[in-house]
């Protein structure tokens, strides 16, 4: 989806820090954008900082009330048309030793960053296949998603399960004319740190209250890149296409190490014929080969005008 002037971008989470930067982003690549968040007052300063005018709809949505989700997409088209662009965006974290995990804390975090995902897609991708003008899915996971860490365990599970939805649903959307990309930023500014403010009361019982106060003390974010930073970093991705859109080369090593990891576990035996034949699908899946040549293709490109 090159062309973006005129169409429309659904941000979750587009009140503040990642979704705000994607939001600015694409508004500036001419797109309308509605910038969806849980915080009024958060809504009300990205409207203030986007000044997108007419162009941007902010709405109060909870991405794990369904009922309300729904009510947010009619806006959206309501207001402007069609949606083409979804960004799932909206999450919340919690740190700690896993043991110290309540269910409230594994609830919360799912409810949030996979279940809201699953709510954005069945809610929007049949309204962007309706429409037929193609479409483009960014869900964004994080680091943690691909190098889980000690630490964040639950964090990193609800990261890492969107990482493979999005890798499951490329090839199968693709060929409708909807791309579909995973987002995994290392450190970025952002708020959250503090999505324990916007916690549900019924889920409040928690394991990690310690560790949440001294997430939201903060720390070392002269280290981190900024929404902006990011938010451009997503719209290259969009516009390339591309299957993972990464911002950190501080990964690479850890990255090369769980591949080596998984290799290395593989067992040495003959190969049943017949079985691979039978089952091709589940061996290899066609994006990952292709999203090698394209990110080969973009290295290149980038090579040459340097």
């Amino acid at each position: 989806m090159q062309d973006l002037a005129g169409k429309t971008a659904f941000v979750t989470g587009g009140g503040s820090g990642i979704g705000l930067g994607i939001a600015k982003a694409v508004l500036s690549a001419g797109m309308n954008v509605v910038i969806a968040d849980v915080r009024d007052d958060h809504l009300a300063a990205a409207a203030a900082e986007l000044a997108g005018g007419a162009r941007v709809l902010p709405l109060r949505l909870d991405v794990t009330d369904r009922a309300a989700y729904a009510g947010a997409a009619d806006a959206a088209e309501a207001r402007f048309g069609r949606i083409h662009l979804l960004v799932n965006n909206a999450g919340v974290a919690v740190v700690g030793p896993t043991e110290l995990a309540s269910f409230s804390d594994w609830d919360w975090v799912l409810g949030v960053n996979l279940g809201g995902v699953v709510n954005g897609i069945v809610t929007v991708l049949p309204r962007i296949l309706a429409h037929g003008e193609g479409g483009h899915i960014v869900t964004t996971s994080s680091m943690s998603g691909i190098m889980p860490h000690p630490g964040a365990t639950i964090y990193a599970t609800s990261k890492g399960a969107v990482v493979n939805m999005i890798e499951g649903m490329r090839g199968e959307l693709e060929p409708k004319g909807v791309i579909c990309s995973v987002f995994c930023p290392g450190a970025v500014a952002t708020n959250i740190a503090q999505a324990a403010q916007t916690r549900p009361a019924a889920l409040a019982d928690t394991g990690y209250a310690e560790a949440d106060r001294r997430r939201a003390a903060g720390g070392n974010t002269h280290l981190f890149q900024t929404k902006e930073e990011v938010g451009e970093r997503v719209l290259r991705g969009i516009l390339a296409d591309e299957l993972y859109i990464l911002t950190h080369s501080e990964f690479r090593q850890g990255i090369e190490d769980r591949a080596a990891a998984m290799l290395a576990a593989v067992p040495d035996l003959p190969e049943n014929a017949e079985y691979k034949e039978s089952y091709k699908i589940l061996f290899r899946n066609p994006a990952h080969a292709a999203e090698a040549l394209r990110q080969r293709g973009l290295n290149a490109g980038r090579e040459i005008v340097a």
